[in-house]
């Protein structure tokens, strides 16, 4: 017995390690899985899912899944086999008594399935609040600046603590079917063993009695109770396992959500590999619908060329879906109707790495990662010298601002470039899209932060050192697009008119109200300065 002990001690330990490094394998492999799934997410498949939901689902909900596969592989394996070969000794002693498991188990299962009914619904609300919590927290901790400029530290708490209070009772409401489920379940095991004791202890005082010849003994009494208790423990570790299922079958459900969601934006099967032979683009009567529907349309009947190395302006007003015009060039979106072509191909027709690889693209929101300069600007070209990067940081006009740091562009930036300007983050964007040497560069209103000065510089330092790449502008100051070889005037997701800047001053009513209201301002503002 000792021997047997010792045996079981080891093969405890080791089911123990061997369960742990098997679950923390399993989520590790499950995040790659969700990360891997998340990077290759277009546009479209992201607006389906916010930011804080995919963090909850990489990290709490993978936690819980894990956890769940941990019981299942120790417990779920052994209680039953242990339950089994308890219940067959259990019967082969008394089957008389045996016939109390007949009552006792359903009421055990009736219990369970009545908990698991009732909980899940509640684990499910708990999850989607707390991806609403995680969204406020994301949201304060990235706009920190923000509250303390405007003094809401109080409003930000209260929104918080509002929000955490709700996870904290939806989660309260949940775990109470839990608290309930397992004194119910003991007290149909203790009753269950009082019973046995009650009839098998009468059974020995009446075959004692010589009322019951041949009738049970303390002996098998004992050994009937130990088999109970392993049969009973065997069921607590069963529904104990079923209940972690069942807080983890929400996050489960969210985490398939996420590996079964359709990319409708990959490499064709018959995609050639093949890189873009210039920087022509052809929009050919295109059409496009965030919501997939032709009754709402963002974009109608565009039909727009663009030569290789030609400079073009884009302007309209806001929701006029210049960003969204643009986007379709990198297939970022597809089209609902008609054609792309990027040097006179079809833009599904090439395999996505080697699209954007000749594309370099600055979106409204300047992002730059935690690191120094130089590692961002790597992004571009992973490959790219010191001098190729110095070359681009100047066409940016970033280099001189980035060595007047004691560092250079060894100086590392904080998460989001925090600590750089506006002005200076746009700039590093451009620099670092630059890199790429790209056959079409996009510029998304990435020169807003900077003075006319320094937009003319660089937009003069894109003409000298990179003349043979086809530039598209999107602005709002006329002043950034007017020297442009054509400007593009986008009105309510149509092209409206297509010129230079004093064709469209002569012949477009949209673009020469927005060229006097900003000469008033300007004119205005010199004024106001003397």
């Amino acid at each position: 017995m000792i021997g047997m002990a010792l045996i079981s001690l080891l093969c405890g330990a080791l089911s123990g390690k061997l369960a742990a490094t098997a679950s923390t394998g399993f989520a590790s492999n499950l995040r790659q899985k969700l990360f891997y799934k998340v990077e290759n997410f277009s546009f479209a498949n992201l607006d389906r899912f916010n930011t804080a939901s995919l963090v909850t689902r990489l990290t709490t909900d993978v936690t819980n899944i894990q956890q769940s596969y941990m019981m299942i592989i120790r417990m779920l394996v052994r209680a039953p086999f242990m339950l089994i070969m308890a219940l067959c000794m259990a019967i082969s002693i008394s089957p008389k008594l045996s016939i109390i498991f007949a009552v006792t188990l359903p009421l055990l299962v009736v219990g369970l399935l009545v908990g698991v009914r009732l909980a899940f619904p509640r684990f499910e609300k708990m999850l989607h609040k707390y991806d609403d919590m995680n969204e406020s927290t994301q949201e304060n901790l990235i706009g920190i600046r923000a509250v303390k400029a405007f003094v809401r530290e109080d409003n930000e708490i209260k929104k918080f603590k509002s929000v955490s209070e709700t996870v904290q009772k939806l989660q309260f409401s949940a775990e109470k079917i839990i608290v309930f489920a397992f004194p119910f379940m003991q007290l149909l095991v203790y009753a269950c063993i009082v019973c046995i004791i009650f009839f098998g202890g009468r059974d020995i005082i009446n075959s004692v009695n010589g009322k019951l010849p041949g009738g049970m003994d303390l002996g098998d009494l004992t050994a009937f109770l130990s088999y109970v208790m392993q049969i009973l423990m065997s069921l607590m570790m069963v529904a104990m396992t079923f209940m972690m299922i069942v807080i983890s079958r929400a996050s489960l459900d969210r985490v398939v959500q996420v590996l079964d969601e359709d990319i409708d934006i990959k490499d064709r099967e018959d995609a050639e590999d093949i890189y873009p032979k210039d920087g022509s683009i052809d929009f050919d009567n295109v059409d496009f619908s965030y919501s997939k529907s032709p009754d709402v349309l963002n974009l109608e009947n565009i039909d727009l060329h663009i030569k290789s190395g030609e400079t073009v302006g884009i302007i309209g007003g806001t929701g006029s879906a210049k960003t969204t015009l643009v986007q379709l060039i990198p297939r970022l979106y597809d089209v609902f109707d008609g054609s792309v072509k990027v040097g006179g191909v079809d833009v599904r027709d090439y395999k996505i790495e080697n699209l954007r690889g000749a594309i370099g693209m600055v979106l409204q929101k300047n992002v730059l990662f935690s690191g120094t300069i130089r590692q961002n600007l790597l992004w571009g070209n992973k490959d790219a010298t010191q001098e190729e990067i110095e070359h681009a940081a100047k066409a940016a006009q970033a280099h001189d601002f980035i060595m007047s740091f004691p560092n250079g562009y060894e100086t590392d930036l904080s998460q989001g470039g925090v600590n750089v300007s506006g002005g200076q983050k746009q700039r590093l964007c451009i620099a670092r899209a630059l890199l790429k040497h790209p056959k079409i560069m996009i510029l998304d209103d990435s020169t807003s932060a900077v003075d006319t000065a320094t937009d003319a510089s660089i937009r003069s330092g894109l003409k000298q050192e990179f003349g043979d790449t086809t530039v598209l502008i999107i602005a709002q100051r006329i002043s950034s697009v007017q020297d442009a070889d054509r400007i593009i005037v986008m009105n309510d997701g149509k092209i409206d008119a297509v010129g230079t800047h004093e064709q469209l001053l002569e012949s477009n009513e949209i673009y020469r109200d927005v060229y006097l209201s900003q000469q008033k301002g300007s004119a205005d503002e010199e004024v106001q300065n003397g």
